[in-house]
């Protein structure tokens, strides 16, 4: 028989393991090796004897490995002689037992085994095959003479290009009793044939995969493995040219080449990785240039199989394959004004296609600047004392430049990234003196703008990890990112993770040694720019596991909310179990599935991933839940984690309350590394009874338990919008007052009754970071019913939770921030609409998609889906939703101004209040007061000892003392004040001038006696004359609570001032409260009482100047810090709408 030349190509079942074995054979070639170096025992002529087939009968579990020949003869009676002359074994690793050093016996008369329990600690046996060497002429277990001759073999009656099967007979020539163990074996014979060579002209048909059939209509697949993972293929030869193309669902298709052999039968061994979604590595990265210059964009994509071709767009039109350096490579040489815009790439293989971020391509004019030179307005709160006659108002345009990028000095090398990242920044400042009552305050104005090199920050995610029911805390869990292990949870949950460069998605993976809580999966937003973003992750509890047995049909329910039916059933079939090597388990399993039911909006947060999908083409799509539910399957005895294959999910149609999902109902999985879904499996319906009258239709999918363990009930959904929110330093919503970093969630409910489903169930959220114009939020939407979709939309930064614009008892729409009649239509009520008990941190909409027609609602503040871009720039006075922090009594002020909430806009001055980024350092001290009021403390901060800066103005401080609540007559306050150390040069240290002065008829106490020594001993000493204040120049040392002074130092400014301030709360050097303690850790001591009746406060001169109206409302509360009650707390209204209207935060932005 001769062999193939052709290219042969081999499709898999579906098996339990990802290894294959198979043998091919030469037909009547006859070459045999020795087995000397492979069978140290006996010695056999390769004329007089042969090898058997390799055997493999039992898996090494349990006790080790049994190759015992007589379970072999039970299996196989007429593959192996009656006495065996040797016997080789090897590992599926084709190791030679010998080489394993695992402790083995051989015995070609009883076979081979390996006990576990005499191996070295720790280690078990090898999973063996074996052969025999019998004597030429024997099979079975008697000499072939008892038989008679085989007859000729069969006419073939193959066609041209195909293959049949020969056969042939023979006879038993024994007369005796026992002739059926005389004549042991088979008495007809089988052989593949191949039919002649197809007439000219030949089949145009192409097969990807297998071989054209005769008629030239359809590709043969040449074998399919047995449930072992083994093959055989005659007739191929092993002379190095042959392939065989192995493919299995859901892994990457393997081809292999034949290698050399001259043996008769060939062994190929064959592992198959699992098959992974393409996934973005690397984004394309926007740049500027100037015209003439070269822009290089590149891309990224990884998978199993890698993408086999990449493709590039520019403003969604493909561009062609000459312009691409490579395929993951655009280069673009002597840039032109029509270059400009948005670039990304679509990389693809046979399983699917993806496509990156864009990145914009800015083109500038060679006469043109690469910044706009003139910079943007921006006001600043001035303290309650500047109050400015000719704006009539407390504020003060300080200008800023927008960051962006520019157009800087680039070498002419072709890279992917800049070597130096440019962005438009300050050029130019000048200082400028503004009148307040009795001093003069300076403050720097920005002059111009220019290219500058960009400031370099450090985006980080810091937050809790903790139970959704009860808030108890995940503690040292363990936080993965791509695989990798990268941090851990503390002892109260907490985390804190630097995100790496070049991350466009932060997907994180948090899993609890303790078993308590599910592995959970998070893609978190972050900010881009740098600086610290708090998130809460809620972790759902374990369900206690339940025993089942393995050989019986389990039925495992899936649904949570008391009193409805379950949402699906998990059915398992019998004998389903089976552990990672394969072997297929038999005992009691221990089975914990824990579902999260989207019936119940309290799981909401809890919910993994942020519910996407990549479809075909290459998009990002939103998916719809019905509920995920986690899975964790465990040996009862060995606690080892256990597969299942060939599970049921039935899913009750009756639940699925919009028509139109049940045929788009899919079955997905979550890929922990990249966080998106990846679809399983199909639904069909199908119709049961259960009970004896009862009839229900359910959705049925199949699906095989293995590496993933979570899974999800999920439709995609293609009615989108977006909705635009804005997020306020106060509740006066000022433009410049917008805060950044604040992360806004949207929570899309099930739509109202009457329409398609239930109001309280949810079908997705979303959470996105506030940027310098807000966030767009995605969110589903209808064009045909307004109240069809309805959300929740809340928002929270660094664990505080905004309050949002109240809808009752006023209804104020220039508030909200969306023009009637549009709000009507949407809807907005805030959750204490109804009931005022209820917190005021969320409100509700009716997501109604504008009308393509409608002039009222095509500004916003919901946005159709492809107008993305339109919400990310829409003006300020485009309809928005708003929320605003909740102020304590504090107010900041910097010379030259820096926006906390932006690292990016840091101005490199010898003014600066933090000098160095990246690397900033709160400084606290605690000041307390014996009176009988709450008054405002003061910190003038100047330069001290550095001769750039000496008794120039840093900043100001306000901050109002907090009543003790069991101490009548006691407050206290944490009063921020510039830490000394180098300035912005890193040339020399400034012993920072600081100014304690308490806002009223005040008379220092005393200082703390370890402070007052660490000052006298380390000189210059402040004077402090002036017994109404109190002087010092700023420790250098970051002292602790003995002296009074808290510092932390932290790569996030908000974040470091928050650690200080729990600590001065506290009064410790490593703890933290919201509550004051106003004896613990004291630094001075300050004895105050009332004013006469006859001086006049800066409060009641401020409500006296002409002109001046009361800015801002009543606060409702203060910051999350103060935690006051009982009616020992309330002041008047009067006295705390004067305060709050103006001792208030400001934070700049440069």
């Amino acid at each position: 028989m001769s062999c193939l030349s052709v290219r042969a190509f081999l499709l898999l079942g579906l098996m339990s393991s990802t290894w294959a074995q198979g043998t091919w054979s030469r037909g009547r070639q006859r070459g045999l090796r020795t087995t000397r170096q492979n069978n140290p025992t006996l010695y056999h002529s390769e004329d007089d004897s042969e090898w058997s087939t390799w055997f493999n009968v039992d898996h090494p579990g349990g006790r080790g490995d049994y190759e015992q020949l007589e379970a072999i003869r039970f299996y196989y009676r007429d593959r192996v002689c009656e006495s065996p002359l040797a016997l080789e074994a090897r590992t599926t690793d084709w190791i030679p037992a010998h080489s394993t050093g695992e402790r083995v016996h051989v015995d070609p008369a009883l076979g081979f085994w390996c006990a576990n329990a005499e191996q070295p600690a720790g280690r078990n046996c090898s999973n063996y095959a074996v052969r025999f060497l019998c004597p030429k002429g024997v099979s079975g277990s008697v000499a072939q003479d008892a038989w008679g001759p085989w007859s000729d073999w069969s006419q073939c009656s193959a066609q041209c290009g195909q293959e049949a099967v020969q056969v042939r007979s023979r006879r038993c020539n024994s007369r005796s009793h026992h002739w059926e163990q005389q004549c042991s074996g088979p008495t007809v014979e089988g052989r593949v044939c191949k039919g002649p060579s197809c007439p000219v002209p030949a089949c145009s048909l192409n097969c990807a995969m297998g071989r054209v059939n005769a008629e030239c209509d359809a590709c043969m697949v040449l074998t399919r493995t047995d449930h072992n993972g083994h093959f055989r293929i005659p007739g191929v030869c092993p002379d190095g040219n042959a392939t065989l193309t192995v493919r299995l669902q859901k892994h990457a298709p393997l081809t292999v080449v034949v290698p050399h052999s001259t043996e008769r039968t060939s062994v190929l061994h064959i592992k198959l990785d699992r098959a992974e979604k393409l996934h973005v590595l690397k984004n394309p990265e926007s740049k500027a240039r100037r015209e003439g210059q070269t822009a290089a964009f590149c891309c990224k994509v990884g998978g199993t199989p890698e993408p086999d071709r990449y493709q590039w767009f520019h403003n969604g039109t493909l561009l062609e394959v000459t312009q691409t350096k490579d395929d993951a490579t655009l280069v673009l040489r002597n840039l032109r004004m029509d270059h400009a815009g948005e670039y990304y790439c679509r990389a693809s293989n046979e399983a699917g296609a993806i496509k990156s971020k864009p990145a914009t391509l800015t083109v500038i004019g060679n006469d043109k600047p690469s910044c706009k030179p003139k910079p943007e307005s921006y006001l600043i709160r001035l303290p309650h004392d500047c109050y400015q006659n000719e704006s009539n108002s407390f504020y003060y345009d300080v200008g800023r430049c927008p960051v962006g990028t520019c157009a800087g000095q680039q070498d002419n090398g072709i890279r992917c990234k800049d070597s130096v990242a440019y962005c438009c920044g300050v050029a130019k400042m000048e200082e400028r003196q503004i009148s307040c009552q009795g001093y003069q305050l300076p403050t720097m104005v920005v002059a111009q703008c220019g290219c500058q090199k960009c400031v370099d920050t450090k985006a980080i995610v810091r937050g809790r990890a903790m139970a959704a029911d009860n808030g108890e805390p995940m503690r040292f869990g363990h936080i993965f990112m791509n695989g990798v292990r990268v941090s851990r949870t503390g002892y109260k949950g907490t985390f804190s993770i630097q995100v790496p460069q070049d991350t466009d998605r932060l997907v994180l993976t948090f899993v609890d040694h303790m078993q308590k809580f599910v592995n959970t999966t998070k893609v978190l937003p972050f900010n881009k720019k740098g600086g610290a973003v708090y998130h809460e992750i809620k972790l759902l509890r374990k369900k206690a596991p339940v025993t089942l047995r393995s050989s019986e049909t389990n039925t495992l329910q899936l649904g949570e909310v008391d009193g409805q039916d379950p949402i699906a059933e998990i059915q398992i079939p019998p004998n389903s179990f089976y552990r990672e090597n394969g072997e297929v388990f038999t005992g009691n399993v221990k089975a914990s599935i824990t579902f999260l039911d989207p019936r119940d909006v309290s799981t909401a947060n809890a919910a993994q991933s942020d519910l996407n999908f990549i479809d075909d083409n290459g998009d990002t799509l939103p998916l719809r839940t019905y509920g995920m539910f986690s899975v964790d399957f465990r040996d009862e005895e060995a606690d080892e984690p256990l597969n299942a294959g060939e599970v049921k999910v039935l899913m009750d149609a009756a639940q699925v309350k919009m028509p139109e999902h049940l045929s788009t109902m899919k079955l997905w999985s979550l890929n922990p590394e990249t966080g998106l879904w990846e679809e399983e499996g199909d639904f069909r319906m199908e119709k049961k009874r259960r009970g004896k009258r009862e009839e229900r239709t359910f959705l049925i999918g199949n699906m095989e338990i293995r590496e993933r363990r979570l899974f999800n009930l999920d439709v995609p959904e293609n009615r989108r919008c977006y909705v635009k929110v804005r997020a306020f330093r106060s509740d006066r919503f000022m433009p410049s007052e917008q805060v950044e970093g604040v992360v806004v969630t949207l929570i899309n409910m099930e739509p109202t009754p009457g329409y398609t489903s239930n109001p309280r169930s949810w079908g997705r959220f979303d959470s996105v970071i506030t940027g310098p114009n807000g966030a767009c939020l995605p969110a589903f939407c209808d064009d045909q019913k307004a109240d069809a979709y309805s959300a929740y939309v809340m928002a929270n930064l660094g664990g505080e939770e905004l309050e949002a614009v109240p809808s009752s008892p006023k209804f104020n729409p220039n508030t909200i921030g969306v023009p009637q009649p549009y709000l009507s239509k949407l809807n907005y009520r805030r959750t204490d609409h109804k009931d005022p008990r209820v917190k005021k941190t969320a409100f509700s909409i009716n997501v109604a998609k504008p009308g393509a027609n409608v002039a009222d609602e095509g500004n916003g503040p919901v946005y159709s889906f492809d107008n993305l871009k339109e919400c990310e720039e829409a003006p300020f006075n485009a309809g928005h939703f708003r929320f605003y922090r909740v102020e304590g009594d504090r107010y900041d002020y910097n010379t030259v101004p820096f926006n906390e909430d932006d690292p990016m806009s840091w101005t490199e001055d010898y003014l600066s209040w933090w000098p160095k980024p990246m690397e900033y350092r709160a400084c606290y001290i605690k000041v307390k007061i014996n009176g009988p009021h709450e008054i405002n403390v003061r910190s003038r901060n100047m330069g001290g000892t550095h001769p750039r800066t000496v008794g120039q103005l840093y900043g100001i401080r306000d901050t109002r003392s907090i009543k003790d609540m069991d101490k009548p007559g006691v407050s206290a306050v944490c009063l921020e004040f510039k830490c000394s150390g180098m300035l912005y040069d890193q040339d020399r240290v400034d012993r920072t001038l600081v100014k304690v002065i308490p806002q009223g008829s005040c008379k220092r106490d005393s200082v703390g006696p370890m402070l007052q020594e660490y000052l006298v001993n380390h000189l210059p000493l402040a004077v402090n004359n002036d017994t109404n204040e109190f002087t010092m120049l700023a420790p250098l040392d970051p002292l602790g609570h003995n002296y009074g002074i808290y510092t932390v130092t932290d790569q996030d400014p908000r974040t470091a001032k928050e650690i200080a301030l729990g600590r001065c709360f506290d009064g410790t050097s490593d703890g933290a409260s919201r509550v004051m303690k106003s004896n613990e850790g004291v630094a001075l001591t300050f004895t105050c009482t009332d004013r006469e009746v006859t001086r006049q406060s800066v409060f009641q001169a401020l409500q006296n100047s002409p002109g001046q109206s009361l800015v801002g409302a009543v606060q409702a509360g203060r910051s999350n810090r103060r935690q006051r009650g009982g009616q020992a707390t309330v002041r008047s209204s009067r006295r705390r709408s004067t305060r709050n209207s103006f001792l208030v935060r400001s934070r700049t932005s440069g």
